[in-house]
């Protein structure tokens, strides 16, 4: 993708009003609401934010077709990459999934106990799934790249097994969305259920994404750090 239509000189709200998805990726960097018309690189100026980053995670955020290239990591230290994926694991687990838990349970009220029980096994299933992937990355992954970053590399580790291991956790968000657009019986209130599949879209998204940062943002940038020690 040859043109970014989010720049730096872009005002905050813009970019906003361009994609309200963005809402959900502000307070990973510490950026809230109520920024008037500041440009994005004062906001990010007055919170201490890399500009470079923030743009490059709302680019990858918005447009389906935009790939980053190692040009585009130029002014971004690898640091403040593992710093927003730390965050997005955290507002995955404190409040996308819990979220999620919350409207199933809504699903669960009624006669539909055999299918609650259903909904119960498989979401806990996945976020048990999610929180060993999440682990794996903040006790192997990134102690290792901060290794690499003060001259320490650790032998017989490198961030291609990470890559070659990388664990798709959207999968079985499919089946959970299979699960309640075919199957639940019709007891089940519309609104609690559209409300639930949507924010299950949503995370299934966000996912993607979070995991496409990881992959071509971080895998790349950490390659290069190593071959700099080899």
């Amino acid at each position: 993708m040859k043109q970014l239509l989010f720049s730096g000189g872009m005002k905050m709200s813009d970019l906003i009003q361009a994609n309200y998805r963005l809402l959900r990726v502000l307070p990973r960097f510490g950026i809230h609401l109520g920024f008037g018309d500041k440009s994005v690189v004062e906001v990010c100026r007055a919170q201490g934010v890399s500009m470079e980053l923030f743009l490059l995670v709302c680019n990858i955020s918005t447009f389906d077709d935009f790939l980053p290239d190692t040009a585009m990591f130029k002014g971004i230290d690898v640091e403040d990459i593992v710093l927003f994926l730390q965050n997005s694991h955290k507002y995955y687990l404190e409040q996308r999934i819990p979220e999620i838990r919350e409207n199933l349970s809504s699903l669960e009220e009624g006669p539909v106990t055999s299918s609650a029980r259903i909904l119960d096994r498989f979401f806990n299933d996945y976020r048990n799934e999610v929180e060993a992937h999440f682990e794996y990355e903040e006790q192997t992954v990134f102690p290792y790249i901060r290794g690499l970053i003060h001259g320490v590399h650790t032998e017989g580790y490198s961030i291609e097994q990470f890559e070659e291991n990388h664990s798709n956790i959207e999968d079985k968000l499919e089946d959970l969305k299979n699960i309640l657009i075919k199957y639940l019986p019709g007891e089940v209130p519309a609104e609690e259920l559209n409300r639930t599949l949507f924010n299950v879209f949503l995370l299934e998204d966000d996912l993607g994404r979070h995991a496409l940062i990881e992959d071509k943002v971080l895998v790349p940038y950490v390659m290069q750090l190593e071959e700099n020690h080899g």
